[in-house]
């Protein structure tokens, strides 16, 4: 049920995103840009495509502790059972996010979601791939007091959903609203870097957490929220997004000199590290004015890129309704391919210089494979029309690839000689 109600938003979470870039516009707001849109969203594809494997550790842990070890056997058949299902899920949800922010381990996983020097409806889609390897821990007192799996799951669908409308900037103060429920005012404030907001306002659904525990803050127009991180990511590559906390811990336990220090950069605050790590390997102090992340790409590459990210939306939408009647071979190549894919656009968005050659050859594959082999990446057999289709669109992706790489190319030649003329005169 939880699954069919996530597929079924799905469309929701587009038309709300095409109605907030019209409000935008006619509201002349920036709130939108093509390269931090693709990238958050497609990172919300990877965790929903990492998703499909989780569940099997989170959803059985949790159904194991339910039949073995719970308190009670809550039914399923009353209204206040799903109703403190969903309360006690966003007071568990409070304390996983609050100690995301706390402690360095959890915030490997949630900083994928703070990432975006933007806030905007797609900001909501940047999920995690790895939160799932300890976030389960925190909704165990749900098992141990007996809540179905099926209610645990819709409880998790509905709070997660929620969250999605309260990342705008579109919408501002809602009155007695902001004091009790999560809304886009306390949550751009949570996004924020600026030291009065850094590390508040946790709620999923209510705020009213936040108010007990003392962690509210209420957004000042004084001081408008700076979103990102304070370790910004500068990059558009989706794996990296998800690796580059855990490799900076783990970086600094290898070279710290003392065990204590090895193990504590895992479990300290964010940001903490080992004072003899610090001093040979300095890092930039946290710069607030800092120019956004927005390599320059020509108008016809960023199309290009806009047209590859749709098609493998569709792709992923598909991968997910049909990865449990696959074969394990079949899952990795599809896997493979979706990552890969979301991997070389990231590239082609930062203007790598090999990007548009592996671009090639995915395109090759995408066309020719099915074409010869007729059959698709989920090891289904394809229609003899269909191979046609995959051969015809691979050869219009590739023409145009080809069109926006000479317009990069002539792109970067002008940038290059203006740079040598400024050389000049200087």
């Amino acid at each position: 049920m939880a699954d069919r109600i996530m597929l079924f938003a799905i469309p929701g979470f587009f038309i709300l995103m095409a109605l907030e870039l019209l409000a935008a516009w006619i509201m002349k707001r920036r709130v939108y840009r093509l390269n931090d849109a693709i990238n958050s969203i497609g990172l919300g594809v990877l965790s929903q495509i990492v998703g499909v494997f989780t569940k099997l550790l989170t959803i059985g842990i949790y159904a194991w502790v339910v039949q073995r070890v719970a308190l009670l056997e809550l039914p399923m058949d009353r209204a206040w059972v799903w109703i403190t299902a969903l309360v006690l899920y966003d007071f568990c949800y409070y304390w996983l996010h609050r100690m995301g922010h706390e402690v360095n381990v959890l915030w490997a996983a949630h900083v994928v979601h703070h990432q975006s020097e933007l806030y905007n409806l797609s900001t909501a889609l940047r999920q995690t791939g790895s939160g799932a390897l300890l976030g389960w821990i925190f909704y165990l007192p749900m098992a141990l007091l007996g809540y179905p799996v099926e209610v645990f799951a819709v409880a998790a669908v509905i709070d997660l959903l929620y969250q999605y409308w309260i990342h705008t900037e579109l919408v501002g103060k809602l009155g007695w609203f902001d004091r009790v429920f999560a809304s886009p005012s306390n949550h751009r404030a949570h996004h924020a870097v600026n030291d009065r907001y850094l590390d508040r306002n946790y709620g999923g659904i209510f705020i009213l957490w936040d108010r007990m525990f003392g962690s509210f803050v209420e957004e000042d127009d004084r001081d408008p929220p700076v979103y990102g991180t304070r370790a910004p990511l500068r990059s558009w590559n989706p794996l990296w997004a998800n690796a580059e906390v855990y490799w900076a811990m783990a970086t600094d336990a290898w070279h710290a000199r003392r065990w204590r220090d090895k193990f504590r950069v895992w479990i300290a605050r964010p940001g903490w590290r080992p004072a003899d790590v610090a001093e040979r390997f300095p890092k930039p102090d946290f710069d607030r004015q800092r120019e956004e992340y927005d390599p320059p790409v020509s108008r016809t590459m960023a199309v290009y890129c806009l047209v590859q990210f749709a098609l493998l939306l569709g792709f992923g939408v598909q991968f997910l309704q049909t990865a449990m009647l696959m074969s394990l071979s079949a899952v990795v190549a599809y896997l493979v391919f979706l990552v890969g894919s979301l991997v070389l656009l990231g590239a082609l968005l930062e203007g790598r210089r090999l990007a548009p050659w592996f671009e090639v050859a995915r395109l090759v594959l995408f066309g020719v494979v099915p074409a010869v082999s007729g059959l698709w990446l989920d090891g289904g057999e394809l229609p003899s029309v269909m191979r046609w289709v995959c051969a015809l669109a691979a050869a219009i992706s590739f023409a145009m690839l080809m069109l926006a790489w000479r317009g990069y190319s002539a792109m970067r030649r002008d940038g290059s000689a203006a740079v040598a003329g400024d050389a000049g005169q200087s």
